[in-house]
């Protein structure tokens, strides 16, 4: 992390039983907009997770207060430095999961699987006998993953149960059960995902702890199996070795991420649209989505933030990893 940029953002996740939910996010919204940070942390009788950023001064106090949540004492976070402020809002929100899968039996409280620290996770990973599988969706592992890596080619995490059962049969299909390493950004989707497989009778389940992000913070690029760059659910877009910002671009259209060769497409608009989503808007949309783009420059012209217009939905954004990062 370069400690000489303003903002100090963190991504965090813990599964812990939560009582009064409503009561919790009452009290944590008021801690997070008081002292100016923003971001979207999600709250459910499972845990919490999320991402904030704000003022070193005005992340520890929200640190403090979340730590003094039940369950939270020692919880983890992961860090990364920004220029400026990388959300335009703060959002504390009630759901059902705080990563979601659409299965309430799965508990990673109760089975997840085995974690492996980044430093040892390339001795895992390169043993010819371990099947290796990203957890995240498409669009994620298109930006980069762990040479080998198995894509599920999944559009959400809720996904992932239904192509497991698909795959069951090959992936089980050796002499003895499998040894299976599952990694995602932050860790929170590959623990449910562990446990999950847990719950299908397999006991050899690793994954990657703290993530992607905290793999490629400790481990030497040198000595790195990750290729390409990190999605990351926030106005980074995407993020290398060391948390350094990466070279991909938002699409405002469909919050997609847009690599270098996208950029330079006839397709790409700044602000309006992208390759994978252009053949899906209307005129009107684009019309509408050029008009945002100019309401947002004017404003950062004029030192404000234009929130105004309300992004397009994406399941990721409000289940699969604000933050904990997935």
């Amino acid at each position: 992390m370069t400690d000489d940029l303003p903002i100090r953002v963190v991504a965090l996740y813990r599964f812990t039983p939560f009582e009064e939910v409503q009561a919790i996010r009452t009290a944590l919204a008021q801690v997070c907009c008081v002292r100016g940070v923003k971001g979207t942390l999600l709250l459910a009788r499972e845990g919490i997770n999320g991402t904030v950023a704000g003022t070193p001064e005005a992340i520890e106090a929200v640190l403090a207060h979340i730590r003094a949540l039940p369950g939270c004492a020692d919880i983890a976070v992961k860090e990364a430095a920004a220029p400026a402020m990388p959300f335009h809002r703060m959002k504390v929100r009630v759901k059902r999961e705080i990563v979601t899968m659409g299965r309430p039996d799965v508990d990673p409280l109760a089975d997840a699987g085995h974690y492996v620290c980044p430093a040892d996770w390339n001795a895992l990973i390169d043993r010819p006998d371990t099947i290796v599988i990203d957890t995240r969706n498409d669009y994620e592992v298109a930006v980069g993953s762990f040479a080998g890596a198995i894509d599920p080619r999944t559009a959400s995490f809720r996904d992932f149960p239904a192509w497991f059962a698909a795959h069951r049969e090959t992936l089980l299909a050796g002499e003895r059960p499998p040894r299976i390493a599952m990694f995602c950004t932050g860790g929170i989707r590959c623990e449910k995902a562990t446990a999950f497989l847990k719950g299908e009778g397999l006991d050899e389940v690793y994954h990657l702890e703290g993530g992607i992000l905290a793999y490629l913070e400790q481990v030497p690029p040198a000595e790195s199996r990750w290729q390409g760059e990190c999605f990351v659910f926030d106005e980074r877009v995407t993020v290398t070795h060391d948390l350094s910002p990466g070279s991909h671009m938002l699409c405002r259209a469909c919050r997609r991420p847009v690599g270098p060769v996208q950029q330079a497409s006839a397709l790409y608009e700044e602000g309006v649209s992208c390759p994978a989503c252009h053949a899906t808007r209307s005129e009107a949309q684009r019309r509408g989505y050029a008009e945002r783009h100019r309401q947002t420059r004017l404003a950062e012209a004029r030192g404000t933030v234009h929130v105004g217009a309300t992004l397009p939905p994406r399941e990721a954004r409000d289940g699969d990893a604000p933050g904990g990062d997935g």
